[in-house]
């Protein structure tokens, strides 16, 4: 990659031309690998907003041929709407369940994608399931979840996929400090709570739940921390965070952030011992963080109130106490904010397209299949080119 460039994205949106001006990342990444994506056809599920369009753009001027669905919820419709201007093929909307979006992937594998970019591994499995696809050169996938979700099959997939999240670059610049500014930023957009002196506790201090539980203590927040895994326990000690076991926290915890990726780590116990007033965000990517089976058990009632995509519902549980749970803990960042900031997603987005092109670009088969980090000389690259990025005055 010789220089850093600004380009213009083609879609005409004006959240996509504010993104595509901070992202000259991806601008260099495209002006410089563009041949890799002509012809070809890409099957995307990514979160549908402003910095998804500028890759898709991209990618479509390129010469690709895209079909593109969102994870449920979390689609912003004006973005959708221009880039079907445009001629992109966009399956879904905002509104759709997770009935319809199985329906959706169903309809991005049947165009039969040579490359699939993918978010919690919903068209990866899909292919899985299917016992492969003629033509498939790669696939890469944005999340951990979904890294974790591939991982646990008993037969691994036959053709390569890079997971983003196992990156170190993103891990650092993403996940840890993008990741905590914009699930505090739609935690306060859906509530209008003050975070300085609120007890906060965030369950799970991976990357995410790092940067979340770093970014509420810089704000004031009296955070503790709940992970099983004792060497991310010792961090959170040494940041200064309180640590302990969940069901102890929780009698104290006023705001709740579910950041472990793992389904029904808010069970009955936990349920049980949840503080009266409690309110619980999502961060990770699958809304399953909370048994919501557990909950209805417990619930006497329910009153939804707040705008679509920032819905509060508040349980009242037989014993009289409330749980207010925000936006079904779907990921409270693009629920009720527009999703990582901008910098941030150049980076993961230039991971996305990089490691596409090169295994587009493998003609010799020296990407091996299965489940794979981002190859380390791209890593490397990009975070030199970030470097060079941030630095500029």
């Amino acid at each position: 990659m010789s220089q850093l460039v600004h380009a213009r994205c083609p879609i005409l949106h004006d959240g996509t031309q504010w993104a595509a001006r901070h992202m000259p990342l991806l601008a260099a990444t495209m002006q410089n690998e563009a041949s890799a994506f002509a012809g070809r056809r890409i099957g995307i599920c990514l979160h549908i907003e402003p910095k998804t369009a500028v890759l898709v753009g991209y990618l479509a001027q390129a010469g690709a041929e895209i079909i593109l669905t969102g994870s449920p919820g979390t689609t912003q419709e004006d973005t959708a709407d221009a880039l079907r201007d445009y001629g992109i093929t966009v399956v879904g909307h905002r509104s759709d369940d997770l009935a319809q979006h199985r329906e959706n992937i169903t309809r991005v594998l049947d165009a039969q994608p040579d490359l699939i970019l993918d978010n919690g591994a919903d068209l990866i499995e899909g292919v899985h399931a299917r016992g492969g696809m003629p033509g498939l050169i790669g696939a890469t996938e944005e999340t951990t979840t979904g890294g974790l979700r591939i991982r646990s099959w008993d037969s691994q997939p036959e053709f390569p996929v890079v997971v983003i999240n196992d990156s170190r670059l993103k891990l650092l610049v993403e996940n840890e400090f993008g990741v905590g500014q914009s699930v505090v930023q739609g935690f306060m957009n859906a509530t209008n709570l003050m975070i300085p002196g609120a007890h906060a506790t965030v369950v799970g201090y991976g990357p995410c739940g790092r940067g979340v539980a770093d970014t509420l203590a810089r704000l004031g927040a009296r955070v503790a921390v709940a992970d099983t895994d004792p060497y991310r326990a010792l961090e959170a000690v040494m940041a200064g965070h309180q640590v302990g076991e969940l069901t102890d926290l929780l009698p104290r915890t006023q705001l709740l952030f579910l950041a472990t990726g793992h389904p029904g780590v808010i069970g009955a116990r936990e349920i049980g011992a949840l503080r009266n007033g409690t309110v619980i965000a999502g961060v990770g990517h699958m809304p399953w963080e909370l048994d919501a089976s557990a909950l209805a058990e417990h619930t006497a009632s329910v009153h939804h109130s707040g705008p679509s995509g920032q819905e509060r519902a508040v349980h009242r549980l037989h014993d009289g106490r409330e749980v207010i749970v925000l936006a079904d803990t779907k990921m409270i960042n693009l629920t009720a904010a527009k999703g990582n900031p901008v910098q941030a997603m150049d980076l993961g987005l230039t991971l996305q397209a990089r490691s596409l092109a090169a295994m587009a670009s493998d003609h010799d088969g020296t990407i091996p299949a299965g489940v794979q980090a981002v190859p380390g000389p791209i890593d490397r690259q990009i975070a030199s080119d970030l470097v060079h990025a941030l630095s500029r005055i």
